[in-house]
């Protein structure tokens, strides 16, 4: 499993199955997974040559009331579910 950080990092790990034609299914998060994350993931297994999970926590998704900084953040925990789940590239 390839953990990347940037959006050329994420380009230089898809090049290759890109360019041979691999279907790649995206599952995007705020991170903190839970069971519903892994049945996205296993079901993107399923139906895709390449698996990436996104963990991104958007502070565009929280309102003014809402607390960004609270969301919990755990990505340790995260990463092993992927790998646990067969995800190429988080």
């Amino acid at each position: 499993m390839n953990v990347v950080q940037t959006v050329k990092d994420v380009r230089e790990a898809l090049a290759l199955p890109r360019s041979s034609g691999s279907v790649i299914g995206l599952v995007p998060t705020m991170g903190a997974l839970h069971p519903g994350h892994e049945a996205l993931i296993g079901a993107a297994r399923r139906e895709c040559g390449i698996v990436v999970v996104s963990i991104f926590v958007n502070p565009l998704q929280f309102g003014p009331n809402e607390d960004y900084a609270r969301y919990p953040r755990t990505l340790e925990k995260d990463v092993e579910i992927c790998r646990r789940q067969g995800t190429d590239v988080v």
